[in-house]
């Protein structure tokens, strides 16, 4: 029987890609005072599906990682994996 997992799925900029949101938050804040250097805006989605076991979890996660969720030209991604109760 599938059990069902939650996936947080981390997805940054590459290094060397502009930023143009972090830029203006990081101008934004200098603006209200903040002694800000640097932001760098990132997503995480939370994917709530089922698989056989971890090993197939992670598997899939990867999957849709590389098929929808990251742009492998410019994204890092990380994620966690936990199992649902």
């Amino acid at each position: 029987m599938p059990s069902r997992y939650l996936a947080r799925v981390y997805v940054s900029l590459k290094s060397g890609y502009s930023d143009p949101e972090g830029e203006t938050t990081a101008r934004a804040l200098r603006g209200l005072g903040y002694g800000v250097e640097e932001v760098r805006v990132s997503k995480v989605y939370e994917v709530v599906f089922e698989a056989e076991d971890r090993r197939e979890a992670g598997e899939l996660v990867e999957e849709m990682c590389r098929r929808l969720l990251t742009n492998p030209t410019k994204d890092d991604y990380a994620y966690e994996l936990r199992e649902m109760e």
